[in-house]
């Protein structure tokens, strides 16, 4: 009996080592985060770690007021399969947050931000 325990213990332990390397990870950004530009980006970039569902992913600006810059994303066919590009309207001066969330190939649904500033 006990090593019947034994086993389902470890199959336990082993279910919930799962990685969580299949989610997409977000590997790098454009603007990068915290970078101080001088002029509106035209666009940001999102690169994952793996492919993301681009029709059910999105990205948003939201300023330092709470006021949401809409970003729509390019065409799926202007992409890669690993990032997302947005356009982004003229912004004022401030800072900016990223808001982003993907659809990862996996299933999983996954949600990030950041910031950068945009000086005078």
């Amino acid at each position: 009996m006990t090593s019947l325990r034994a086993l389902v213990l470890a199959g336990v332990v082993l279910a919930g080592a799962t990685p969580a390397a299949a989610h997409s990870l977000l590997l790098a950004s454009t603007p990068a985060a915290n970078a101080q530009l001088t002029a509106s980006p035209p666009y940001v970039v999102l690169r994952f770690n793996n492919r993301i569902e681009k029709r059910l992913s999105h990205v948003r600006l939201v300023d330092e007021r709470g006021t949401v810059a809409t970003a729509p994303t390019a065409r799926a066919e202007d992409q890669t399969a690993e990032s997302l590009v947005a356009a982004v309207p003229p912004l004022t001066t401030g800072v900016w947050r990223v808001e982003w969330q993907v659809f990862s190939t996996d299933g999983h649904v996954v949600t990030g931000s950041y910031q950068f500033r945009l000086a005078p």
